[in-house]
């Protein structure tokens, strides 16, 4: 939906919050008013973005200052109106927002180039102080990468390499997936055009002769859960294209990716997760290594589901997902899920949930104690934060995330400050290894300390990978 008009917007709320209308209808009008006379480079009226962003965002189920937001969002860049304004004329809150996703102006900046890096770190650290901020900034950019045809061949580039190395990480990190998904699909349009269009024409293809198996698939699975009475839902996904190009980049052939094709099964509660996950295995032989419970370990995104990859009729392999009608908005909108179950609260439960579940927080929070200059900052979150990942074991069990290139120093001290000061020893796997043994996927990792050791050796501090374990490294040792 491209023309998107007020009227659809309304509609949209009035869905999920008719009480919410005037408010949005306000805001529209007071955002029309200040953009009269400018145009977009597609030689639309420019009010025509702020619409879609907030129809975006009305489509998530945001509350209403969010949509104010998303209908406000450009003004104080694009207008004579200053936040103060927008506090009096709406709320503090809703100022805030709007504020949030503002860039800096130039004129506190020598260069472009310095301009560039502030404005990053105020995207990135945004997430601290309200995680809606994000939630509006990665709308605004998924609509202006629809609409990227009338930018420049420079100007795409340059914005879908941004988007890939900065709106795609934070998409993935609160679990928005389908934004996530969206954006990687429309840079790659871009950065390889051709690539793309291969893959597409493949992709299609792939569909059209898997049809009728994922079809027979769906009917068998269905007819054994009405069996059984278990209220369902199944849905037929294949991997979005920039998923398949990532599989083939990294020397797979298009027959080896095991979730080409899935079917997505959506059941009332977690225990009929399990006994679906045990119906399908008896009509269908499962890939025993391709089995996953992401119910009892969720992603550290708090993706949950359970997977796994089975052959389907005409030996071709099909990847079910399994997860509760929760689990499946969760898996879908992340944290914006809470926008549907908590109402009123849902900012505060968002805010409260990053801090306390969602492993990056932590280190985003650190990195920006850490690094004064804009440059540094943001060079060393995608080093660390948005760059590959390793995901490995505790003793208990639990799922630990670091950065690809992390060592068991970088672990212990993830675990907690005293574990790293006080470690002696590791074992990954059973096996002894060194304290700088380079952590791969999957690995079990138990630290051995103790309390009488004389704390972290000196090069420790080059060992380490991550910005907490340095710092941490550095300050007992000035102790």
């Amino acid at each position: 939906m491209n023309n998107i008009m007020l009227q659809d917007l309304l509609n949209k709320l009035k869905e999920y919050n008719p009480d919410e209308v005037e408010i949005v209808k306000k805001a529209y009008e007071y955002a029309d008013t200040l953009h009269k006379g400018q145009m977009r480079q597609s030689g639309e009226p420019y009010i025509s973005h702020p619409l879609n962003v907030a129809y975006i965002l009305a489509d998530m189920h945001a509350d209403k200052d969010t949509v104010c937001a998303g209908l406000l969002h450009d003004t104080l860049e694009d207008t004579n109106i200053t936040k103060e304004d927008i506090a009096h004329d709406f709320n503090q809150n809703i100022a805030n927002l709007v504020d949030g996703v503002t860039k800096l102006s130039k004129m506190n900046f020598s260069t472009k180039q310095d301009q560039n890096y502030a404005n990053t770190r105020k995207i990135i650290t945004g997430i601290t102080e309200d995680v809606r901020i994000i939630i509006i900034k990665l709308a605004d950019r998924l609509h202006n990468m629809r609409t990227l045809e009338f930018k420049s061949e420079f100007k795409q580039k340059e914005n879908a390499l941004e988007t890939m190395e900065i709106f795609v990480p934070l998409a993935y990190y609160i679990g928005a997936y389908r934004i996530k998904s969206e954006l990687e699909d429309l840079s790659l349009q871009y950065l390889k055009p051709d690539m793309y269009k291969k893959i597409e024409e493949r992709k299609i293809k792939i569909e059209e002769i898997s049809n009728s198996c994922l079809k027979e698939m769906l009917y068998k699975i269905e007819t054994l859960l009405k069996d059984r009475n278990i209220p369902n839902e199944i849905k037929v996904r294949t991997k979005n294209i920039y998923g398949i190009y990532k599989r083939l980049n990294e020397g797979h052939k298009l027959s080896d990716i095991h979730d080409l094709l899935s079917l997505k099964i959506m059941v009332d509660e977690i225990e009929n997760c399990y006994l679906t996950l045990g119906l399908i295995h008896q009509e269908y032989h499962p890939i025993n290594d391709k089995f996953k419970d992401y119910i009892c370990n969720p992603k550290t995104n708090m993706y949950r589901s359970l997977h796994t990859t089975v052959f389907g009729p005409d030996d071709r392999l099909v990847q079910t997902q399994i997860r509760t009608f929760d689990m499946d908005k969760v898996a879908s909108f992340g944290l914006t899920a809470y926008w549907d179950e908590q109402k009123g609260k849902a900012r505060d439960v968002m805010q409260e949930n990053l801090k306390q579940r969602f492993q990056f927080f932590k280190s985003l929070t650190e990195i920006n104690s850490m690094f004064g200059d804009n440059q540094q900052f943001v060079n060393q979150v995608k080093s660390e934060l948005f760059a590959d990942r390793v995901y490995v074991y505790t003793t208990k069990g639990d799922i630990i995330e670091l950065p690809k290139g992390a060592t068991a120093i970088d672990f212990a001290y993830k675990i907690h400050t005293d574990i790293g000061n006080t470690m002696v020893g590791v074992f990954v796997n059973d096996e002894y290894v060194p304290v700088d043994y380079v952590l791969q996927n999957k690995d079990r990792v138990r630290i051995v300390t103790d309390d009488l050791s004389f704390g972290p050796r000196d090069d420790w501090e080059e060992k380490a990978h991550t910005s907490y374990a340095k710092k941490k490294i550095r300050d007992f040792n000035k102790k």
